[in-house]
């Protein structure tokens, strides 16, 4: 296993083991599953565990506290998230501190390493998003952003209770650009790195974003990168392993990834460890998210950070969909 920073955090796996999968949101497992994969991704080099209180409502992280229920080594490092939306302007410093409390309690430990805001930012009175009911629950409106968020990550991280905090960008086109031009930038982006270029079902407006350039800004101005949606929701695997809707944002991904799988075998490589391999390539990219769920999807992807992608087979995956053009 390799390692980067990612921004201020020192000496991260090029993978995390993300929360998705040992939450059981992609997929079915159990818990000793769960409990096995942690303890299989520590033993293949993984240090970092990318949480949030929304995976299995807490079991993702309560998963990682039963792990380390006596004490954490070291070189572990754990995020977990707050999704705030349009909260009220008074309520956005509690609300955090509440979040992060039931996280720590849940993971037995005081500290997390990064604290990242769930959902996404908004320019002020958007009105283009495809799922306008969702908006007030995910998106937070530029200005509270700014003016409230910012300052109460940073008070969480001068108290000690975080060591960096970031943001998801991942949702609005141009938006996530104009955060990351300001002054009071997050230390911390997740980034989309599928070769659909897909933000799937987390997508807000009908124009996706324009990832790579997200990514590019976000490096270029010293945030870490996280890079998600590897394999993009499922679509870029053998079959999705859960029931989705015919005309649901995965179920198009995955009919748009058929020449992706045609390339896989004819590489004789498993599809998501091809999709795990090119989002480890992606210049930027400090470390990539898993969404496993089992000890043989973590092998696989492991098996991706161990052989690097051949410049022949990354243009071949780009030239499927022109990335880039």
């Amino acid at each position: 296993m390799k390692y980067r920073d990612l921004g201020p955090i020192k000496n991260v796996s090029r993978l995390a083991l993300g929360g998705g999968g040992i939450g059981q949101v992609w997929g079915a497992t159990d818990r000793e599953e769960a409990l096995a994969t942690v303890a299989a991704a520590v033993a293949d080099g993984i240090n970092f565990f990318d949480l949030a209180p929304m995976y299995g409502n807490g079991e993702a992280e309560r998963v990682v506290g039963t792990v380390y229920r006596h004490s954490y080594p070291d070189d572990i490092k754990v995020s977990t998230k707050c999704m705030l939306g349009d909260a009220p302007a008074d309520e956005i410093d509690d609300r955090l501190r509440r979040s992060l409390d039931q996280s720590c309690e849940r993971l037995n430990r005081d500290y997390v390493d990064l604290f990242i805001l769930h959902g996404c930012v908004m320019e002020d009175g958007w009105a283009g998003a495809v799922h306008p009911r969702a908006l007030p629950r995910v998106a937070v409106p530029l200005s509270k952003y700014r003016s409230q968020v910012v300052p109460a990550f940073q008070r969480l991280k001068e108290e000690g209770r975080i060591g960096a905090w970031g943001i998801t960008a991942a949702m609005i086109p141009d938006v996530d650009i104009n955060v990351l031009a300001l002054e009071e930038r997050p230390e911390v982006v997740q980034c989309i790195t599928n070769p659909l270029n897909s933000s799937g079902s987390m997508a807000m407006a009908a124009r996706e974003a324009d990832h790579r350039a997200i990514i590019k800004a976000a490096s270029e101005r010293g945030c870490g990168v996280m890079g998600i949606r590897a394999v993009a929701a499922g679509a870029l695997t053998d079959q999705i392993d859960r029931a989705v809707k015919p005309h649901s944002a995965e179920q198009r991904d995955y009919d748009l990834a058929a020449p992706f799988r045609d390339l896989a075998r004819e590489f004789g490589l498993p599809v998501s460890q091809l999709a795990h391999q090119y989002a480890l390539s992606l210049s930027g990219v400090d470390t990539v998210v898993l969404g496993v769920k089992n000890r043989q999807e973590l092998k696989q992807a492991v098996e991706a950070e161990e052989s690097a992608l051949s410049q022949e087979l990354l243009q071949s995956i780009d030239d499927l969909w022109a990335v880039g053009s």
